[in-house]
């Protein structure tokens, strides 16, 4: 946890340098050409953006970790009601291709696994090899075409019933899918080789016991690595989903607020990013223990 909160700090700082020294002036963007430097000047300085450096980061600093992102420079709203707007439809997208990519990674994972060296681990390996190599925008696109201007299945565009969600969640949840399934067949195989399986298939247990209950939970170490990683990709990733489908989300927000130059609203939407990404690393931590009591025992050892 404490290094949880040091990644935050450092995350923030980071962040708010970069923005604050690249070129360009958010009060003349907002304003316009039409002002003169006299008004940007009072505008500037009403906004504290005239003060030093290090006393800007500390007030918003200060502020942020009150739940307090200031407000949108282009918009006048307060961030955090934009924020909740786009997170509540990213959130969505996201949670809806992380739980696709689970199951469908895990499943194709395991079942490689098992038929390993047959037509079907060959199989679904090379599919797994063409979901990592495609581009997630690129997929979005071909499955626009597919599904929605040829067969018309789904809509094009938009998010007006929860079937809209369907083409975003695939296009966005298939690489990570692929990475979750190469990564479950590597461990599973390990653990398929170990002695105590030889001894549980001797015993005459239930096939399917065996693999789920003795194979896959003594595998789940590197599998919740993977996955726990791949949320906060699949948070990034769908910023470029949402351009393709024009959904209204994280990254639609954001892009607007680069063009804008919109300081608090990339600000916070950063910091969000970054939360969600810490985490869920501090959760796969904590499920290491849970999933692995030698973990867990050599922590209490050490303490």
């Amino acid at each position: 946890m404490l290094q949880a909160i040091g990644v935050i700090f450092c995350i923030s700082l980071i962040t708010f340098l970069a923005l604050n020294i690249v070129p360009g002036d958010p009060v003349r963007i907002m304003m316009g050409d039409m002002a003169d430097e006299q008004t940007v000047a009072q505008v500037r300085h009403m906004m504290g953006l005239d003060r030093p450096i290090p006393e800007q980061y500390t007030r918003w600093f200060t502020a942020m970790i009150q739940g307090d992102f200031g407000v949108s420079y282009a918009q006048k709203k307060p961030v955090v009601v934009l924020l909740g707007r786009a997170i509540a439809v990213t959130g969505t997208l996201a949670g809806g291709a992380y739980i696709f990519a689970l199951i469908c990674g895990i499943t194709v994972g395991v079942l490689a696994a098992v038929f390993h060296g047959s037509l079907i681990d060959r199989g679904l390996m090379s599919l797994s090899i063409l979901g990592i190599s495609a581009p997630s925008f690129w997929l979005a696109i071909i499955l626009q075409i597919i599904f929605a201007l040829t067969l018309k299945w789904f809509p094009l565009s938009g998010i007006k019933t929860p079937v809209s969600y369907v083409l975003p969640i695939i296009a966005l949840g298939v690489q990570y899918a692929a990475s979750i399934a190469r990564v479950t067949r590597t461990a599973m195989m390990d653990v398929l080789n170990q002695d105590f399986m030889r001894t549980a298939h001797a015993k005459g247990l239930d096939p399917r016991v065996i693999i789920l209950g003795h194979g896959l939970r003594n595998a789940l170490i590197p599998i919740i690595t993977i996955a726990g990683t791949q949320l906060g990709n699949i948070l990034t990733g769908s910023l470029l989903v949402e351009t393709v489908f024009s959904i209204p989300g994280m990254g639609k927000l954001l892009l607007d607020a680069i063009q804008a130059r919109d300081l608090p609203l990339i600000e916070g939407g950063v910091m969000y990013i970054a939360f969600i990404c810490v985490i869920m690393y501090v959760l796969v931590d904590v499920l290491y223990a849970m999933v692995d009591p030698r973990i867990r025992l050599g922590g209490e050892a050490s303490s």
